[in-house]
């Protein structure tokens, strides 16, 4: 069976004049990125138009995707809504970043980035000390990743795994199953719901730096 996606387009046309003072007022950095949810697609693409800041990178933002940003940017600008995709972005890229939405900018508060790498420490913490691990699969498009995770199982030392696969990951289920720590290479903003769950890709990348 094929799957038919269809774009859903904001109806709202904002005021690209006073979305212009709004962002040269609230954004000091002069050289941003523009990301958006795909119901925004065509308020960015105006938007960067009618901005006095230099645009060098666009992209769209799912929740199962973790864009790469350039060298040369100097902060983020997220047009969307809620906080969903924001404070990740902000602890995976290092960067300031904002949010425009409803015709307002708010920056994501330093202290949210350190609460989500004092999280991720502790899940990591959790990791080293567990010895049942749940590697978490999913099989829709675009999420499932599970070539990388039969390589992470099939590296794992000192601990056993167990693969879980499935099309729809309900957290609330955990609870059934006897392991000390998930592994997620499904969504990767799915620890963000949840404290028993650390990425996998966020896991290598704290092993990278620690020099294991």
């Amino acid at each position: 069976m094929k799957t038919l996606f269809i774009s859903a387009k904001i109806r709202k046309e904002p005021d690209y004049e006073k979305m212009r003072k709004i962002v040269n007022e609230k954004i000091p950095e002069k050289n941003i990125s523009i990301c958006y949810s795909n119901q925004f697609v065509e308020v960015a693409k105006n938007l960067e138009k009618a901005l006095d800041k230099k645009v060098v990178h666009k992209a769209q933002v799912l929740g199962c995707s973790s864009p790469k940003f350039p060298e040369g940017v100097e902060a983020i600008l997220i047009v969307g809504q809620g906080k969903f995709h924001s404070v990740s972005i902000a602890y995976e890229s290092k960067l300031p970043v904002y949010i425009l939405e409803d015709e307002m900018v708010g920056k994501i508060p330093e202290e949210d980035v350190k609460k989500m790498e004092k999280k991720e420490k502790a899940m990591y913490l959790k990791y080293l000390n567990s010895k049942k691990i749940g590697i978490l699969v999913t099989n829709k498009p675009g999420q499932c990743r599970l070539k990388s995770a039969i390589n992470f199982y099939r590296g794992l030392k000192d601990k056993k795994g167990y693969l879980f696969i499935a099309n729809d990951l309900n957290v609330s289920e955990f609870e059934n199953f006897n392991i000390d720590c998930w592994v997620n290479t499904a969504c990767p903003r799915m620890d963000l719901t949840d404290g028993e769950i650390i990425n996998l890709e966020k896991l290598r990348n704290i092993e990278n730096n620690s020099g294991k």
